[in-house]
């Protein structure tokens, strides 16, 4: 949302990360899928892309896996790999996702949903 819908903004991860780093939480994964490395298309615009790789080298970016397939891009369903780490590793949820087909696939991870998913607006860089 950082890119008010018009752009990807990386920016806007970063100001997240660093929003939860400034505040002590040191465990902190980013999922972004892989196709966001590719070179910006004028329909998917796409800022500061330095800033995700930066940020897989610190280890806090996980890109998700897609390919192509007869010229078109097959991506994994991320919001799978989101919900099971932060289940797992007894964490929070930060999207403005609801889940809400997550929430019928498995009966724990519905509740942990509805307790652990922090949703979020930006005010400018704020």
């Amino acid at each position: 949302s950082h890119g008010n819908k018009e752009v990807f903004s990386c920016r806007g991860i970063l100001l997240a990360v660093q929003w939860f780093w400034d505040r002590g939480h040191k465990d902190i994964t980013v999922f972004v899928p892989s196709w966001r490395k590719e070179q910006p298309r004028p329909d998917v615009l796409i800022t500061d892309q330095h800033i995700l790789r930066d940020l897989e080298k610190k280890k806090i970016l996980v890109f998700t896996p897609s390919r192509r397939v007869g010229g078109k891009r097959v991506v994994c369903y991320d919001d799978r790999f989101i919900v099971k780490l932060a289940h797992e590793s007894d964490g929070v949820v930060v999207s403005n996702d609801t889940y809400r087909d997550l929430q019928s696939e498995r009966p724990e991870w519905k509740r942990f949903i509805e307790e652990r998913l922090l949703m979020y607006s930006f005010v400018n860089d704020k």
